[in-house]
């Protein structure tokens, strides 16, 4: 995103307030789905959420750069790392079926720590001690939340550790490709994988024929198609109108002010998230978790800190 165009001057509570209202948006995408978990398979919301959605994207795409920016020398790649995107949202959206909002995000947030790690190697960008440092006192406060080993240990709390990196993948993958092509080319044919993914696992689940009393996340996954009301059906398809609005708030955020001065307050998401949890499942997280949020949140922090400096 940091590469759609030059940032304008004096534009920076713009960019800010512009990028807030965008996590605001995109959490409500997250609410929705976990409400509906319990009922419906996550295909399901996942296939009309990329059907609503298309319209909107086209419209982006030709205020942006126009159709021809869609087929490029590198819509192959750009559908490649729709594909990483895919399993990235599919890790999230299963975690958020068996886990408290709050504790979801926190642990999706370990997607800087990764993509430091990955720019490393991929970017052959250069990481002081004092970074790596960061990556490690994040990484301990991933654990802490996760617990291995411990009596409240729920394997689903990897989901969204495992979206944080291939998330952080998508996210080298977009540095590169962003010199070359729009972030709504990119979000396009993200949309068109995730169609694409959703219609091939509603084949694979859609009767039920894996349906059973599981675990929450894979309930979410292996559950078949069931006819929803019209509210729940209102719902679904406003995902995908979330997830353009989203989009266009964050666009825009990171064309008038500097990424090094707005990504930081995406961490905004988690406010949302322990608040939406509270007021619908009475869920607050404990100071063990606190403690681990505080750690990952932190380092993260720090790492976007050093990383504008330098």
């Amino acid at each position: 995103m940091t590469t759609l165009a030059q940032p304008l001057p004096g534009q920076t509570a713009k960019g800010i307030a512009l990028l807030v209202a965008g996590v605001a948006v995109f959490s409500v995408q997250d609410l929705i789905l976990k409400l509906l978990a319990g009922a419906y398979p996550l295909h399901q919301a996942m296939l009309l959420r990329s059907l609503t959605a298309i319209p909107f994207l086209l419209i982006l795409v030709h205020w942006e750069g126009g159709l021809r920016s869609l087929f490029t020398p590198g819509t192959r790649a750009m559908m490649l790392r729709g594909c990483v995107m895919f399993a990235a949202y599919t890790a999230y959206y299963l975690a958020l079926a068996a886990l408290p909002m709050a504790t979801t995000v926190a642990l999706y947030f370990s997607a800087p720590l990764f993509i430091t790690i990955l720019s490393v190697f991929f970017l052959a960008e250069r990481v002081g001690p004092r970074r790596w440092f960061a990556l490690m006192a994040g990484f301990s406060g991933v654990l802490i939340m996760v617990r291995p080993g411990g009596t409240l240990f729920d394997w689903a709390a990897l989901l969204p550790v495992l979206s944080g990196l291939t998330y952080a993948i998508s996210m080298i993958a977009a540095r590169r490709l962003g010199t070359t092509e729009t972030a709504s080319a990119l979000a396009f044919w993200g949309n068109a994988v995730f169609l694409l993914g959703a219609i091939l696992l509603s084949a694979l689940f859609g009767r039920g024929t894996w349906e059973g009393d599981a675990h929450p996340s894979l309930a979410f996954l292996l559950r078949g198609w069931v006819t929803p009301t019209g509210f729940d059906l209102m719902l679904m398809m406003s995902c995908g109108i979330i997830a353009a609005a989203g989009l266009t708030l964050l666009t825009q955020a990171y064309r008038v002010a500097e990424a090094s001065v707005v990504t930081p307050f995406e961490y905004t998401g988690l406010i949302w998230s322990v608040l939406y949890g509270w007021i619908f499942w009475q869920h607050w997280p404990n100071d063990t978790d606190w403690i681990g949020i505080a750690i990952i949140v932190g380092a993260g922090l720090y790492i976007l800190w050093r990383e504008a400096r330098e």
